[in-house]
């Protein structure tokens, strides 16, 4: 069965998400798949020193972020990007800000067995849980399937209630679809193209200080519960939503890579205000563990 035929089967998505997450034919959902995936996921045992887990750097009260510029693992150990929230994961092609993983099941390893994150070994990894490296690696992946966000005042508003969004949001909306051209990259039912984009944010004293995807690219994220992740960009340099807005007005930082899509927006002080305000709106409800 192809992925796409499995589509009615799998993961109902919140209001808001109108598609069905795929789910691969290798790796099928189940019940006990994801309560294992859940237990591995709080799981300090998959840190060298028993002191992290997946949820330290994807905290559930954060919306699956951890708060921090850069994510940091085992004996403090700092990385140089900021840790992505994972909602809605299930539905992306391609995973982290560069996007070098292809499936959620490569995905979930690799920080496991990064030495500045959980710094464990495959082998120590199932000396610890009794299971496979692939029965962890599989169960990790459809729990973080399970992770979803919707139902959020812009989801209702958008399935015909008026009253869900208030008229500065509605504002902030226009925006959104017009003079912002947040579209561009934040489309779709998911708030976004699951592309790459030179935004500038890596070019640093006439150079690029991350490459990314190639050229300075990183990934445009989901903004859903965006309200709930800051630090914001790629190395979590941007602290909140009116600082994205700011920068974004300016046009980004000019690099000879930057997106032809980035160019300066003139917002006015109330524009940005609105468009702020509907970028809340997105916060909705978020699940785990559960089809």
């Amino acid at each position: 069965m192809t992925p796409l035929l499995m589509l009615s089967l799998v993961l109902r998505p919140p209001l808001g998400l109108d598609l069905y997450m795929p789910v691969p034919d290798a790796n099928p959902l189940t019940p006990t798949k994801i309560a294992l995936g859940r237990k591995l996921f709080f799981d300090k045992q998959l840190s060298r020193d028993g002191t992290l887990s997946c949820a330290t750097c994807h905290d559930p009260k954060l919306a699956f972020s951890d708060g921090r510029e850069v994510a940091r693992g085992i004996n403090g150990q700092e990385g140089t990007r900021n840790a992505p929230a994972i909602i809605n994961r299930g539905y992306g092609r391609t995973f982290f800000w560069d996007g070098r993983a292809k499936s959620l099941e490569q995905q979930v390893l690799e920080p496991i067995l990064n030495p500045k994150e959980l710094g464990m070994t495959e082998a120590l990894v199932e000396r610890r849980t009794h299971l496979k490296i692939a029965e962890v690696t599989a169960a990790l992946a459809i729990y973080v399937r399970t992770i979803r966000s919707g139902d959020s005042r812009f989801d209702r508003y958008a399935a015909g209630s008026q009253r869900a969004l208030s008229a500065l949001e509605k504002a902030g909306l226009a925006v959104f679809r017009s003079k912002a051209r947040c579209t561009a990259c934040h489309a779709g039912p998911n708030f976004t193209d699951e592309n790459f984009h030179n935004t500038g944010i890596a070019w640093r004293n006439g150079e690029l200080a991350d490459l990314g995807s190639g050229d300075g690219k990183f990934k445009a994220p989901t903004l859903r519960e965006v309200a709930r992740t800051a630090p914001y960009m790629h190395d979590g340099s941007i602290p909140t939503l009116r600082d994205v807005v700011d920068y974004y007005d300016r046009g980004g930082n000019a690099n000879p890579n930057l997106d032809e899509d980035l160019r300066p927006l003139n917002l006015t002080a109330e524009e940005k205000g609105a468009l702020v305000e509907f970028l809340r709106s997105l916060s909705g409800n978020v699940r785990e563990g559960k089809r």
